[in-house]
């Protein structure tokens, strides 16, 4: 089964250090789950401050700068994984290093025929 985690943390609580650290914990995470084939894909995002949000509402287009929802913990990344059930992906969501500071959302991807591969 497919999962994606989603990434949340606060973007001011990490020092540059601890990110750069997260980087490369998160790099070594991302070889440890492909020699397992459980690894589809993983990214970290741009700040919210790159944001852009779309919304169509009785067939107008309104942009607005920033995220769809103002919050303490932003999207800042996410993981695409593929193992046998939910506990798996509860344990590789344990592992994420921003898991310590902020939240792994774990959600089961639906899969929709028809579409390419």
């Amino acid at each position: 089964m497919k999962y994606m985690l989603l990434v949340y943390s606060e973007e001011k609580a990490w020092t540059e250090d601890e990110r750069n650290q997260c980087l490369v914990d998160s790099a070594r995470l991302c070889h440890d789950l492909a020699e397992k084939g459980q690894y589809i894909d993983a990214s970290p995002l741009h700040s919210v401050t790159a944001a852009t949000s779309l919304r169509i509402r009785d067939g107008k287009r309104s942009i607005t700068d920033g995220p769809f929802a103002e919050t303490t913990e932003q999207l800042g990344g996410y993981y695409i994984i593929d193992v046998e059930n939910l506990d798996d992906a509860i344990e590789i969501a344990s592992r994420i290093p921003p898991a310590k500071k902020g939240t792994i959302e774990i959600r089961p991807i639906e899969n929709l025929l028809g579409l390419p591969v």
